[in-house]
C-alpha cells in the first residue's frame, strides 16, 4: 500500500485504518507493531482514537485556531490599503512602504502581513522599475567594520546626454557602513584631477585629517586610470589611507557604489539624459540630498544614510520593534474580547489613517 506518513487521508480511510488496528489488537498485535506494518506515525493513530472516543469527529480541519488572538484588526488592513493606493507611494516596495508607515505612525504591521494584504488585493505587481537580482554575486573579503568612516568606496559612472557619444561623468564617494554619499561631483572629463577634487572634498566634509592616522578610512576602488594615477596613489600614501583595488571585470568587488548607481538610474524620476552640466548638477544636488536625508535604505535596516552615519540606527530600529510589540499586544487584547472598536486604553492605539505626508520616493 505504501507509506502513509505525511499523507492526508479522508474520514472514511481513517475509520478503516482504526478498525483494522483495533481488530489486530484484539488478536494480540500491539498498536506500535500495527503502525510499523502500516508505516504510519503512531501519534496519528493515538490522536485519531482520542478524537473518536470523545466524539469530535475525524474530518480534516485547517490547523490553528479559528479566531487567532493576533490577527490584524480591520482598521489596520484599511490603513495599509489606503496608504498603498496613494499615488505618491505607488513606487515603494512593500518593505519600504511598511517602514515609511512605521516612522509616520500610520500603522505597525509586519512586512509579511503587508505583503499578504497587497497580494490579496492585486497590489503586489512590480512596484517601481527595479531589476531582479540574479542571486549569484558574492562580496569581496573585507575586514569587519562597525561604524562610519572606516571604509570608503568610490567610482565614476557615465551620464547620457542628447548628443551621441558625448557623456557627462558622475564621480561618487560613498561611506560603506552608512551608505552615505560623502562627496560627489559631475564633470565633462574623466581624469585624476577631478578624482582628487572628489576625494579632497570628502576628507574636508568628514574632518578626516583631524583623526589619528590609524583611524582613517581605507578606500576601495576599481582599476581605472583615474584610480591608478600616481597623484591619487601618492595622496593616499601620504594620508596613510590604504587603497584597495577591485578585480578586473568584477563589479561585485565594489558592490555598494555600483548598487548606488543602479538605484540612481532606475529611480522613477531619473530623466535618462541631461542637456548640459548645469541640468545634471541641479538634478543630483536634489537627488543626493534626498538620498542622504530621506531615503530608507534596505541595506541598513530601513533608516536613512545620514541617520546611520550619525549613529541613530540602533535607536530607530529599537523604537520600531517596541511599537510593533506594543501594537501586537493591543491587537491580541482587542481580538480576545471580540470588539470592533477599542474600549481599553484607546490612547495606546498606534493607528492614524489621515496623516499621509512623508514618502521614500523622490517627488517631482
Amino acid at each position: 500500500m505504501g507509506e502513509i506518513k505525511g499523507t492526508w487521508l479522508n474520514i472514511e480511510r481513517k475509520v478503516e485504518i482504526l478498525s483494522m488496528i483495533r481488530d489486530a489488537k484484539n488478536k494480540g498485535i500491539s498498536i506500535t507493531r500495527s503502525c510499523a506494518l502500516w508505516r504510519i506515525d503512531r501519534r496519528r493513530i493515538v490522536r485519531w482514537r482520542s478524537k473518536d472516543n470523545k466524539g469530535q469527529g475525524l474530518e480534516n480541519k485547517k490547523p490553528g485556531p479559528k479566531n487567532p488572538a493576533h490577527k490584524l484588526l480591520p482598521e489596520e488592513t484599511t490603513s495599509v490599503l489606503q496608504m498603498a493606493r496613494k499615488e505618491e507611494y505607488a513606487d515603494l516596495s512593500h518593505r519600504i512602504l511598511t517602514v515609511t508607515a512605521w516612522d509616520m505612525g500610520l500603522f505597525f504591521v509586519s512586512f509579511s502581513s503587508v505583503y499578504r494584504i497587497l497580494c490579496s488585493h492585486n497590489l503586489m505587481s512590480m512596484r517601481g522599475v527595479h531589476k531582479q537580482h540574479n542571486g549569484r554575486s558574492t562580496p569581496p573579503a573585507r575586514k569587519e567594520i562597525d561604524g562610519p568612516n572606516q571604509r570608503w568606496c568610490w567610482d565614476i559612472s557615465y551620464l547620457l546626454t542628447y548628443e551621441k557619444g558625448v557623456f557627462l561623468y558622475l564621480y561618487l564617494l560613498l561611506d560603506e557602513y552608512s551608505r552615505k554619499v560623502v562627496s560627489w561631483l559631475i564633470s565633462w572629463h574623466q581624469n585624476a584631477e577631478e578624482a582628487r577634487y572628489l576625494l579632497e572634498d570628502g576628507l574636508m566634509n568628514e574632518n578626516i585629517l583631524d583623526l589619528p592616522e590609524d583611524q582613517r578610512p581605507e578606500v576601495i576602488n576599481d582599476r581605472g586610470r583615474q584610480m591608478k594615477a600616481k597623484s591619487i596613489k601618492t595622496m593616499f600614501e601620504d594620508l596613510n589611507m590604504p587603497q584597495m583595488f577591485a578585480r578586473p571585470r568584477t563589479p561585485d568587488d565594489n558592490p555598494f557604489v555600483e548598487s548606488f548607481f543602479g538605484t540612481v538610474k532606475t529611480a522613477p524620476q531619473y530623466p535618462g539624459r541631461f542637456l548640459d552640466l548645469d541640468e545634471a548638477v541641479r538634478y543630483f544636488n536634489r537627488y543626493i540630498n534626498w538620498y542622504n536625508k530621506e531615503h530608507l535604505h534596505s541595506g541598513i535596516d530601513y533608516v536613512t544614510p545620514e541617520q546611520c552615519h550619525n549613529g541613530l540606527r540602533n535607536t530607530i530600529v529599537s523604537r520600531r520593534k517596541k511599537n510593533l510589540k506594543q501594537q501586537q499586544l493591543l491587537r491580541k487584547e482587542v481580538n480576545r474580547f471580540n470588539q470592533n472598536a477599542l474600549t481599553i486604553n484607546p490612547e495606546n492605539m498606534i493607528l492614524n489613517l489621515n496623516h499621509l505626508t512623508a514618502c521614500s520616493v523622490l517627488t517631482p
